[in-house]
């Protein structure tokens, strides 16, 4: 059993899937088994000969690949549940299918979640085309000093709007300010973090997961968000710096975001964690 498991939903994206698989070629950490979730209607991943290539150098390097076809798509919430359902490793990495990782991004997520004990790391994804985009009001960031423990984080408050930091290409021209690297990463408090999260799987679990995804219509959006503060509330969460994981800035693939999870479900229910 790989101490990970890396988790990708995927839909209608066979490129930008193969950009972010090929990024976990050259990852410092190799203790991981990749499951992907496809959900793409006419182009399916498995199909394509670029997909097959990747999956089999990852193979040869020692990892397990595993490519599943999942239909009919039910939305965001239960496609994450149905990755969830098939993790065995102490730890879930859901990774976006339009992401660009750094070599040493899964290892030092890895490193610290075991340093805290908390319930998920999050490395937040930049936008390199807002590079010359600098926003001065929006780089507030709260690092923990401390151990990171439990917080509570609701819509509205002065804690959700930490959000902004994950902006454009904010955490980037901070990481740059402060001269932080890979070999001297900090932790910071975030209200959730979006395409690269790691998860205590257990904790994930104990918390109810994504199954609360009845509860949604199809087309929603926010799953993630609610997932990682009902987490936090009851085992910390935090993002580090330097993030080291960059968006390749592909349209949307879920355009209708009328219905957001967190404005929509209540976060104080008891979870719900059968199936």
């Amino acid at each position: 059993m790989a101490l990970v498991d890396v988790l990708i939903p995927t839909y209608n994206r066979p490129m930008a899937l193969a950009v972010t698989l090929t990024s976990l070629l050259s990852q410092t950490f190799s203790d991981f088994r990749l499951i992907v979730s496809d959900q793409s209607e006419e182009d399916p991943a498995r199909a394509r000969r670029e997909i097959q290539a990747i999956l089999r150098v990852l193979e040869a390097h020692g990892q397990t690949a595993v490519l599943l076809r999942h239909l009919p798509r039910r939305g965001m919430a239960e496609q994450r549940e149905f990755l969830l359902s098939h993790v065995r490793a102490p730890y879930s990495l859901f990774l976006d299918d339009d992401l660009i990782l750094e070599p040493y991004v899964i290892e030092n997520m890895v490193r610290a979640i075991q340093e805290e004990d908390c319930g998920f790391v999050g490395s937040a994804v930049i936008g390199l085309s807002y590079l010359n985009d600098v926003r001065p009001g929006e780089q507030h960031i709260e690092f923990w000093d401390e151990a990171v423990c439990p917080e509570r984080v609701r819509p509205g408050t002065g804690k959700w709007q930490r959000y902004r930091l994950h902006n454009a290409a904010n955490l980037y021209h901070v990481q740059e300010q402060l001269g932080v690297s890979a070999t001297n990463r900090r932790k910071y408090r975030v209200a959730w973090t979006g395409g690269c999260v790691l998860y205590d799987t257990a904790k994930l679990r104990e918390t109810g997961g994504f199954s609360f995804w009845r509860q949604l219509p199809p087309e929603h959006c926010g799953e993630d968000v609610f997932a990682q503060v009902r987490v936090m509330e009851r085992y910390g969460g935090c993002g580090i710096i330097p993030s080291g994981v960059y968006h390749q800035e592909l349209p949307t693939t879920v355009p209708d975001r009328r219905v957001n999870a967190p404005d929509v479900l209540q976060f104080d229910t008891p979870v719900d964690v059968e199936d």
